[in-house]
């Protein structure tokens, strides 16, 4: 009796979840405290900060699992609003940390209200959408670009020009797979290369130091160049099998800089090399196949937007900071998603795996 009570109690809690979804991010999820552990000089504090965090974002994930996506959608203009409220506080209120105003204190801890834009944001516009699904003209895609810019535009005022432009990815996905014309988005993309004098009057000094250190790093080889050519030595020196956990010496000398963050990738490419970045992309292409899988099955067009903008936002995050990383892309603080430590983005992505589980399993 006691047997078949448990496993009736097993059942309520895992019928809900995706099954290759929790294997895939279980496995990266070890390989994250591994390294995490390595990067933080072997500090059992951040690790159980990042435990304490995971389990609160599981509960949140398995919450959101077993909740109707159409029931989720109702909450999308109130969370929309919450986000831009938090990020007006930001303005006038936030804790600024090098030269950024990006958080807000609580007292016991502090968020970053950008993060709450990475999945409000696309929600909105999918809610947008669903609404008006049986009457869609021209003006709906203006508005939704009116939606994608307000935030962003409070965001790069932070200055925080790598979560501006992952959220505004975010909010272009819902667009696409919304069906925006591919005249238009061809004609956007060139009146965006035509803008990128204008863009580039507009940058910070340190935003364009940045872009100019990508092109050489040896130009600032102590300044702005130290991240990136750290890193890649990190990285190059790893070699096809790596120098084995806990034996990477530009880590545990103190050369690579926010390792235990953004630069947390490199760590990872040190100690277990080309073989071990295999297998953590093949993890990352496998969660994205996963979440395209559930994309084409989603029964309504809200279910269809928001979970093919978390897929490829999935993508889009560990692209950009895999490329800022090895040299490819300027550097613009984005953390690595499942493996880079901290609390609010950990929560976020998980509520994104919540979003694909609950469209992937309940079927609306």
């Amino acid at each position: 009796m006691k047997s078949i009570i448990l496993k009736r109690l097993w059942q309520k809690i895992t019928d809900p979840l995706d099954g290759w979804l929790m294997l895939f991010l279980g496995l990266i999820f070890l390989l994250s405290l591994m390294v995490l552990y390595s990067a933080s000089n072997q500090s059992f504090a951040k690790i159980d900060n990042k435990l304490a965090y995971t389990v609160l974002a599981l509960v949140v994930m398995w919450v959101l699992a077993r909740t109707k996506p159409l029931v989720i959608m109702q909450f999308a203009p109130p969370i929309y609003l919450i986000g831009l409220l938090l990020l007006i506080v930001v303005h006038f209120k936030g804790i600024t940390v090098n030269g950024s105003t990006r958080w807000i204190s609580l007292g016991f801890t502090r968020i970053q209200p950008s993060e709450i834009m990475k999945i409000a944001l696309p929600m909105m516009i999918a809610w947008f959408f669903q609404k008006y699904e049986l009457n869609l003209r021209w003006w709906h895609y203006l508005v939704a670009g009116a939606l994608i810019l307000l935030p962003v535009g409070l965001i790069l005022k932070q200055p925080d020009l790598g979560t501006a432009t992952l959220i505004m990815a975010a909010g272009f996905f819902v667009l696409f797979f919304a069906g925006l014309s591919w005249k238009v988005i061809f004609g956007g993309v060139v009146a965006f290369a035509a803008s990128l004098p204008i863009v580039w009057h507009m940058m910070h000094d340190y935003q364009q130091k940045r872009v100019l250190t990508l092109i050489d790093p040896m130009t600032d080889p102590l300044g702005a160049g130290y991240h990136i050519i750290q890193s890649m030595i990190a990285i190059g020196s790893g070699g096809p099998m790596g120098k084995g956990w806990l034996n990477g010496t530009q880590t545990h000398l103190d050369y690579i800089p926010e390792r235990t963050t953004d630069f947390i990738f490199a760590v990872y490419s040190e100690e277990f090399g080309m073989v071990g970045n295999l297998i953590l992309v093949a993890l990352y292409l496998l969660i994205i196949s996963r979440g395209l899988m559930i994309t084409a099955r989603a029964q309504t067009l809200y279910g269809r937007l928001m979970s093919g903008s978390i897929t490829l936002s999935f993508f889009v995050y560990a692209f950009v900071n895999m490329g800022m990383v090895s040299g490819i892309l300027p550097v613009v603080g984005v953390p690595l998603p499942f493996v880079s430590y901290g609390g609010t983005a950990t929560v976020t992505l998980f509520i994104g795996v919540g979003m694909l589980m609950s469209i992937g399993k309940l079927r609306q």
